[in-house]
């Protein structure tokens, strides 16, 4: 049996986001100032992100997107898109965690002010320019539903606008369901769900953190795998839906640490998608145990290379790993990938675009020795 696959997840994928060119970068901020035009920094982004797609197909990948080359954070471009949603600042810290140390950053939470919608499509015109200059499978990533209501909960619902959560949720659902929707009547056939709380309910600290909130963290999995589902309940039969876990990505820092086992089961059987690329650049993220849980037909994306830091891992080091995952989910069920994104905002992680592209070959280059 050949375990090549023509479909995705490519059996060497990876999770979305790029670093940015300096010279885009420079753009970006001369739009800020007032001394380009938004037509004028669309098409300094439309000529960077068709180079970068076309240096993800030279490495070797059968998948590419646009490095999210058009925004500033991995999720707030998006999700303040929608009407009725502001960023708060909490007045806490976050603590982001580095090899070097802790980096302490002002926390802000999304707040609901009024009845949700969402006025206009939001990355579909993003999605219709990588389709246009692709030659492989383009693959649009969106933030997960969830990051609407983890931070605040509860006290981040207007009242007024949603007595009952049950409306909020439906809504949250709905106006995904919409973008979703368009994504798909303008090609789309590859989503991926980038999905952070999951990940933070595994780390005890942040589970207590939910408590304190007024949240129960055993029960949120559940609430937040039927927003997801009804999401994307209307999603074609032929568009491959996949979520990504991370436990923070923020230049390299991260947030949160714990193996995947207290959310395993609503994770791998709660959720209607395809696929699942899980971060397992490093010990924080637990072992492979909880791959028991996965079922027949669904696809585990093992985030083996980090986008952390430039340091590369030797081919020997991922294949092993891979045997190890392939115990407890079959070795035809199992792909590769680096954990996350190389650049979850704009200034990105600590690493070279050599290092990055680097990352991107191994990745290609394990994945065809290992399945072919």
């Amino acid at each position: 049996m050949s375990l090549h696959r023509d479909a995705p997840p490519f059996r060497a994928d990876h999770v979305g986001s790029l670093l940015r060119p300096p010279s885009l970068l420079a753009a970006r901020e001369r739009f800020r100032k007032g001394e380009v035009t938004r037509a004028e920094l669309t098409q300094m982004e439309d000529a960077a992100i068709a180079e970068v797609v076309r240096m993800q197909e030279d490495i070797g990948l059968q998948v590419v997107t646009d490095g999210e080359f058009r925004r500033t954070l991995w999720h707030s471009d998006f999700l303040l898109s929608f009407e009725n949603v502001a960023s708060v600042k909490t007045g806490a810290n976050a603590t982001f965690r580095t090899a070097e140390g802790d980096i302490e950053r002002p926390l802000s939470a999304f707040h609901i002010t009024g009845k949700l919608s969402r006025p206009k499509k939001i990355f579909v015109d993003h999605f219709a320019y990588v389709k246009s200059v692709a030659r492989k499978t383009p693959k649009q990533t969106i933030p997960s539903p969830s990051i609407l209501h983890f931070r605040a909960g509860r006290g981040g619902v207007d009242s007024a606008a949603y007595p009952r959560m049950e409306d909020f949720y439906a809504d949250l659902s709905r106006i995904y369901a919409e973008e979703i929707a368009d994504l798909a009547n303008a090609g789309c056939r590859y989503l991926q769900i980038d999905e952070t709380n999951f990940a933070y309910l595994c780390d005890p600290a942040m589970r207590a953190e939910a408590q304190a909130i007024g949240e129960d963290p055993d029960k949120l999995p559940q609430t937040y795998a039927k927003i997801i589902n009804d999401a994307l309940a209307a999603a074609p039969a032929d568009m491959t839906k996949a979520i990504h876990l991370c436990r923070g990505n923020f230049e390299g820092a991260w947030v949160a640490e714990g193996g995947y086992e207290p959310v395993a089961d609503a994770l791998f059987n709660g959720i209607n998608v395809d696929a699942y690329f899980l971060e397992y650049d490093s010990a924080r993220a637990g072992d492979f145990r909880p791959l028991r849980y996965v079922p027949a037909g669904k696809t585990v994306v093992l985030g083996l290379v980090t986008t952390k830091s430039g340091a590369l891992e030797t081919k020997d080091d991922l294949k092993r790993r891979i045997e190890e995952a392939s115990k407890f989910c079959p070795l035809e069920r199992l792909a590769l990938s680096p954990q996350c994104g190389f650049a979850s905002g704009e200034r990105g992680n600590k690493l070279s675009v050599a290092e990055e592209m680097d990352k991107l070959r191994l990745v290609v280059e394990t994945a065809q020795e290992v399945w072919g």
